[in-house]
């Protein structure tokens, strides 16, 4: 969990970072919970230690009184520390980062660069779904019969240019030197607690009511999980994965955005990256800048417009350290829509999955931690067919595709 001695020590500080996240958090609340928790967790100690004592003497009259002490202190201590247990996984990271604007909404996000220009057609330009219907790519109305709404079936080049464009990626991550996974699409709830996306996100993940599991909706979940519990040394980190999964998502509370096209769906392809590193601050830094840098490769080897993103104080969720978005320019929207987040945790993760490292003095530290999307599909799509339309309304397929698809055009 938070290193509760860090907010002890920092009280003022870690009260702005949670006024800063418009988190409504009772910190000093919180640390009469903690104070409380402690004291009768030592006041059992003592008995315990008292009971000892007084059963070595052969006074075991007073010992099973004590006993009795001890039991009634315990529930007392079982009643606080279910409260505390569930207060603090609300409570957020202890660290923020220094580029982080404080901000109070999404829209004061701060555009860092935009890259590529935006097309500028001298035709009428068509919206992605259209042109996926006129080349067979896409079945919306038999995904709706079959699987209500947001549901759809990719067709042919929709189908292979999905395959393409996650392949690349992944391709491009294994030269990289990360070490590719297929991960469980269904977990135990434990793994979204662990990994800080319970509590708070319960309703936008599919629950398996029989078995008590749940669907993912990113293989940050299992990857970052894949290691709880244990002690890896420091001449391991750090580690890098990479993953190819399907994803599921409930849209829970958007059921009146983007309900046309391949925006906002239930079920979507993932290529991430999840980096595990020991702790230095610094080295967080230049490997999330890593990982936001291979995201954008893949962008630049696609030539899709898009622009960077540092997410303010208001976007960071409770976990958050430093986050960054990369939004694609999708010309049936005119505006850019977000496709990829990069985000640093430190060791928020590491310590409620209790993943940890020996370093060169065997010292047990927690491991810091961060994850990026290197592409998802199908919204990449959007942004891919829409910018490569031609005046026949054909599609050009990006160079770095045509290998994959043996072709460079789509209706052609």
């Amino acid at each position: 969990m938070i290193d509760i001695k860090k907010i002890r020590d920092n009280i003022e500080a870690y009260k702005e970072i949670c006024k800063n996240k418009w988190k409504d958090i009772d910190v000093d609340w919180f640390l009469k919970l903690d104070e409380n928790r402690r004291d009768l967790q030592k006041k059992i100690d003592d008995m315990k230690f008292q009971q000892k004592e007084l059963a070595s003497k052969k006074d075991f009259e007073w010992a099973k009184n004590l006993k009795w002490e001890i039991q009634k202190i315990e529930s007392d201590y079982n009643v606080v520390m279910d409260e505390f247990n569930k207060a603090i996984l609300n409570m957020p990271n202890t660290s923020l980062h220094a580029w982080v604007p404080i901000w109070k909404n999404e829209s004061e996000n701060v555009v860092l660069k935009n890259v590529w220009n935006v097309p500028n057609f001298d035709f009428e330009a068509l919206d992605h779904i259209s042109l996926m219907k006129k080349y067979d790519m896409i079945d919306v109305e038999r995904g709706v019969k079959l699987a209500w709404a947001r549901s759809y079936f990719l067709k042919w080049d929709g189908m292979l240019l999905e395959q393409a464009v996650l392949q690349y990626t992944l391709k491009k991550l294994v030269e990289k030197w990360f070490t590719p996974m297929n991960v469980p699409n269904i977990v135990n709830p434990e793994c979204l607690i662990w990994t800080w996306y319970f509590p708070g996100w319960e309703e936008d993940a599919y629950w398996m009511e029989r078995d008590d599991q749940r669907l993912i909706w990113t293989s940050e979940i299992p990857v970052t999980a894949y290691h709880m519990n244990e002690v890896l040394d420091e001449n391991e980190l750090p580690k890098k994965y990479c993953w190819y999964s399907a994803c599921y998502r409930r849209e829970a509370g958007t059921y009146w955005k983007d309900t046309a096209g391949l925006y906002r769906v239930h079920q979507f392809m993932k290529v991430e990256q999840v980096v595990v590193l020991p702790e230095d601050v610094a080295l967080s830094d230049e490997f999330h800048d890593y990982i936001l840098n291979n995201a954008m490769e893949i962008l630049n080897d696609l030539k899709i417009p898009y622009r960077i993103l540092q997410l303010c104080s208001w976007d960071l969720a409770i976990g958050k350290y430093n986050s960054h978005d990369l939004e694609c320019w999708m010309p049936s929207r005119n505006s850019y829509g977000e496709t990829h987040s990069v985000t640093s945790f430190l060791n928020f993760q590491a310590r409620r999955l209790n993943l940890r490292y020996r370093d060169k003095e065997w010292n047990i530290k927690y491991c810091y931690t961060m994850n990026n999307t290197a592409i998802a599909t199908p919204r990449i799509l959007i942004s891919i067919i829409e910018n490569n339309q031609e005046k026949d309304w054909t599609i050009k397929i990006p160079e770095v595709l045509v290998p994959y698809m043996n072709k460079e055009y789509i209706g052609k």
